[in-house]
């Protein structure tokens, strides 16, 4: 968003109360304008960058599960729409898979999109989207556009005049149709409908858009086998055990997004097969059920029994969770995962990951044991002990026990201990052909494992497997990052006579979290000078940490020499020219002398320090500098005099500290400013921990912060 101050007002103006179904009004509108068959509107949360959806039109919300809140960097249509403040148009099934493949993966039918910034020119409310059947044209229409646009538009004065008047919002309930027949029960017409549909000799269903059965023919509940009292109101792969497979609800979704008609054909134990036609509408589904002859020779599979348990996830629930899973950064974020996603999904209480480390059992991370103790027992457990989970991880097989009294049998000693749960399953974690840990799932009760549970259970933990091994070769390398930067920082700032000094550094959120940002307080031979240094590699990984490091080592080395502000300046940028490195560095030298109460400065291309005075006045010291280092062969360096009174506080900083996406540098600074003014006379560790969590505060931050502080004293 172009103006983050403006912006992170709007989430009121999507609060306000108004009298009628606004958003809902206002996208039924939209949606009959341009012939969509769904859509959504999304309003900015209050307190974050992310998108909520608040209301959705002709298909079921669960159909949009993965997106009901969306973050504004994620890539997906509606988000993008408000970042760039443009329409987005995805032109089809293949344009969907190109440009956003989370999206395709979980919905994988033909139909098209578009997504628009509700907004006005100070402000961003939300976005929409509409999507159309897989019919239309690869191209958006002048006409449609102009009336997308416009209705957005529209909406967003009206919800700038809602913010005006300060009217919290309503509820809006989601825009289905209801039942097929609801509008005209009772009528002639309808009754004639219904006894000519009774006597046709193939099946009928009518079903809503979440999939519920309405309405139901005999020769429907004789095909199938149900009575019609027990259809009505169920969804047909829910209510019918032989029917409860993916691939079948796979083929209603896909009608309803892309409004084309779908079919399949589904055996009905012991050996009838059974041919369903399904017609969509933006109302419903109609379905056409009659015996599919051509595939009566096709292979049988034995009967299913009657009691068959609900079918463990869906199939957009997998295919999301897969999408979820790549993202997963470290081994934490890989358990939060699964504990949000696959533990409620699979209707167990608890989990603990376990990995494996110099022939022991480590427990990697853990969720829903009141008591952490009882995951201790896991934790440091030799290889070679004969417990489910050394088991599971070292032959690659999964063990699942349905209740206490099975697990005792087989581990008496191990497990005689209650950890307050009745059933297990240990899922073995096997990535690129090698175990990674072992996945257990704890249940509150008593748990049979059926086949068809056992293999979804495997399967997800193929899933968490290959996210698992992602994740710890992450933290390893973000281990290996950290240490790096902790040995080329300073563990210590020296003691300097007259100076007081603080100095903090704030890893990126990004990548490694390493980065070439620096700083140093180098005492001189006679005591009573010293030099403060700060600077920034270019770049964001080990050889702009390992660049650091020498240009650092340099600056102390010139220093120490007794050389001059614009003589260190110049000496480090011929010694960068000398190494060779594509690589250039920002820089700000300040030779210390609190004797005379000043001090001398050269800069190189470096942000402009801080100098906040005794009464609070802060004033910005953009004074003369000179370029980059490592760019110009035969650059100068001009120096200036900066006061240092005591009770001045000098504030140097890498840009990290004032730079984040969609902030214009001015108005940062003068934040800085206004934080360093308000921030009164404190010890300056704490000013530090403020300006630190002044930077923190600013969300999605892709690049580093060193802070140096300075004060002089009386």
């Amino acid at each position: 968003m172009s103006d983050g101050q403006t912006s992170a007002q709007a989430p009121a103006a999507a609060r306000t109360r108004v009298g009628r179904p606004l958003l809902s009004l206002a996208l039924a509108s939209m949606m009959d304008e341009v012939h969509a068959h769904s859509g959504a509107v999304y309003l900015l949360a209050a307190d974050e960058p992310v998108l909520e959806m608040a209301v959705m039109a002709g298909l079921p919300r669960a159909f949009a599960a993965p997106w009901e809140r969306v973050g504004l960097s994620a890539p997906i249509p509606v988000a993008e729409a408000v970042r760039e403040r443009r329409l987005v148009w995805v032109g089809g099934e293949e344009d969907m898979a190109a440009r956003y493949p989370r999206i395709a993966v979980v919905l994988p039918y033909p139909f098209a999109l578009a997504a628009l910034p509700v907004a006005t020119e100070t402000a961003v409310y939300g976005a929409i989207f509409v999507t159309w059947p897989g019919s239309h044209s690869p191209e958006l229409s002048e006409r449609e556009k102009e009336h997308l646009t416009a209705a957005c538009r529209r909406l967003a004065v009206r919800l700038e005049r809602a913010m005006e008047d300060s009217r919290p919002p309503l509820p809006e309930p989601d825009l289905l149709a209801g039942p097929a027949f609801g509008g005209v029960a009772g009528t002639l017409g309808t009754v004639e409908a219904a006894r000519m549909v009774s006597r046709l000799p193939y099946g009928l269903c009518s079903l809503d858009l979440h999939g519920r059965i309405s309405f139901a023919n005999p020769a429907a509940a004789e095909l199938i086998g149900v009575p019609a009292s027990r259809l009505l109101g169920n969804q047909l792969w829910a209510s019918v055990p032989w029917l409860n497979d993916p691939v079948y609800e796979d083929r209603y979704r896909a009608a309803l997004m892309s409004q084309q008609t779908t079919s399949f054909v589904a055996l009905r134990p012991p050996g009838d097969w059974l041919s369903f036609r399904i017609y969509p509408s933006t109302t419903g589904l109609s379905v056409r059920i009659s015996r599919a002859r051509a595939v009566a020779e096709m292979g049988r599979r034995g009967p299913e029994p009657e009691d068959a348990p609900a079918r463990l996830v869906t199939i957009s629930q997998v295919l999301s969770l897969a999408g979820a899973l790549t993202e997963a950064a470290g081994v934490q974020d890989v358990v939060q995962l699964v504990a949000d996603e696959i533990v409620p999904a699979v209707g167990s209480q608890a989990l603990v990951v376990l990995g494996s480390r110099a022939g022991r059992l480590h427990v990697l991370g853990h969720r829903g044991y009141p008591d952490p103790h009882i995951v201790e027992r896991f934790d440091g457990l030799p290889l070679t002990e004969q417990t489910p989970g050394v088991h599971a991880l070292s032959t690659g097989v999964p063990a699942f026990f349905e209740s206490k009294q099975q697990l005792e049998r087989l581990y008496p000693m191990r497990h005689a201990t209650p950890d307050g749960f009745a059933a297990w399953a240990y899922l073995p974690l096997i990535a690129s052909g090698r175990p990674v840990g072992t996945c257990v799932l704890a249940y509150a009760e008593p748990h049979p494992f059926p086949a068809d549970e056992r293999a979804v259970l495997t399967s997800l933990g193929g899933l968490i497997a290959q996210a698992l091994e992602r994740a710890q070769l992450y933290d390893a390398k973000h281990q290996l990052a950290h240490g790096l930067q902790a040995a080329l920082l300073p563990h210590s700032l020296p003691t300097l006579p007259g100076i007081d000094a603080a100095a903090r550094y704030l890893p990126a959120m990004q990548g490694m979290e390493i980065g070439g940002d620096f700083y140093d307080l180098v005492p001189t031979e006679q005591g009573l000078t010293a030099a403060a240094v700060i600077g920034d590699v270019q770049g964001h990984n080990v050889t702009a940490a390992g660049l650091m490091g020498q240009i650092r080592t340099a600056v102390r080395a010139y220093t120490t020499v007794g050389q001059a502000p614009e003589e260190v300046m110049r000496s480090t940028n011929r010694l960068l020219l000398d190494l060779g490195s594509d690589l250039f560095a920002s820089c700000l030298y300040l030779r210390l002398d609190p004797e005379h109460g000043r001090a001398v400065m050269a800069r190189a291309g470096h942000p402009p320090p801080l100098l906040r005075r005794p009464d609070g006045r802060v004033r910005v010291l953009d004074l003369a500098g000179g370029p980059l280092l490592g760019i110009d062969g035969s650059p100068t360096y001009p120096t200036a005099e900066v006061d240092l009174t005591p009770g001045c506080v000098l504030v140097l900083y890498t840009d990290g500290l004032i730079e984040s996406p969609g902030v214009d540098i001015e108005d940062a600074l003068a934040d800085l400013g206004q934080v360093l003014t308000e921030s009164g006379e404190r010890p300056l560790d704490e000013l530090a921990d403020l300006l630190i969590r002044h930077a923190a505060s600013v969300r999605e931050r892709v690049d580093d912060v060193a802070l140096l502080l300075l004060r002089a004293r009386g």
